[in-house]
């Protein structure tokens, strides 16, 4: 079974007063690819292929700036959040059993003003990527909403434990990956552009560059091709999510292959990972105790601890 394209264009950013009905509606097609796939694709969301092509333009000059220049801002430098920063290449490994993956990445989790913020060479940097923050949370909050929905819940459900997106007290992330070219004679073995793994937190929102690589887990154990399709945003379950749903909606696992041996193509990508408020208890929204109660912060520093003994870092 293929990922889904949903269409969202009738609740897409900047439209108010959606029927009741209307939203009840597309709130079925999401839960039925959630709970069949894990993964769907949405088109005419109003976040349009413009938007996402200049943040990885202002994201591409910051990777290209030589290492000196960026490591200042690197991750764990930040007082305001622990997760705020750049991450360099083979920094971390989301599949611990495998060498460290091929990518690096700009983690955007604080919006404060006061913080460092790129800006030599990427005089824009800072501006673009909060904006584009802000347009991301929009819609997860809208997504967040209609799965609710999907499941005979209260629409506010969810987004009741979301209210702090932006802030310090969640830890929602708007990361930037960049994936170099890749040397084959020089990679180590079993390495990937980024190994296999879950996500953590709600859902995640993706945008890809039009390289090829990454591959979803289906429920039925097989790892599709979740090629980029211009216009669209890739949405999956994460781990929070599925704990939350007593496994009604499933975190899906993804990888990042290698490219074919000889393709010296750079991969770029937009993932934001909404995560829960700091001190939201998640528990099972059925009133089972298949899972019990946890805390959002604590969970997150867990699966850190858990997956990144090594090399401590974000999905």
């Amino acid at each position: 079974m293929e990922i889904p394209v949903l269409d969202f264009n009738v609740y897409e950013l900047g439209k108010a007063n959606v029927s009741v009905a209307t939203l009840e509606e597309l709130s079925k097609e999401l839960r039925r690819a959630f709970t069949e796939v894990g993964f769907v694709y949405l088109k005419n969301t109003g976040i349009n292929q413009e938007e996402v092509e200049k943040i990885m333009c202002v994201s591409k000059k910051f990777f290209c700036l030589p290492e000196d220049m960026k490591k200042p801002f690197s991750r764990g430098s930040f007082s305001c959040d622990v997760n705020h920063g750049w991450v360099s290449v083979e920094n971390e490994s989301l599949n611990p059993r495998r060498p460290g993956d091929l990518k690096e990445a700009y983690n955007i989790t604080s919006l404060r003003e006061d913080i460092n913020w790129p800006s030599e060479g990427v005089a824009d940097f800072r501006d673009a990527q909060v904006s584009f923050f802000l347009r991301c949370k929009e819609l997860a909050l809208r997504v967040l909403r209609l799965m609710a929905l999907g499941l005979g819940l209260d629409s506010e459900v969810f987004i009741g434990a979301h209210k702090h997106i932006g802030s310090d007290v969640n830890a929602t992330t708007l990361r930037s990956l960049y994936y170099p070219p890749v040397n084959s004679t020089c990679v180590k073995d079993n390495q990937l552009r980024c190994g296999e793994h879950s996500d953590y937190g709600s859902i995640t929102l993706l945008f890809q560059s039009p390289e090829s690589g990454l591959q979803v887990l289906n429920r039925a154990g097989e790892y599709l091709s979740a090629p980029s399709i211009p216009g669209t945003v890739l949405i999956n379950i994460a781990d929070l999510m599925q704990r939350w749903t007593s496994d009604v909606y499933v975190s899906a696992v993804h990888r990042v292959l290698l490219p074919p041996a000889g393709d010296a193509s750079t991969r770029q990508s937009l993932a934001f990972f909404v995560h829960p408020d700091d001190e939201a208890m998640i528990s099972c929204c059925d009133g089972s105790d298949k899972y019990p109660p946890v805390n959002s912060m604590d969970y997150l520093l867990s699966r850190f601890n858990d997956t990144y003994v090594q090399k401590q870092s974000m999905v």
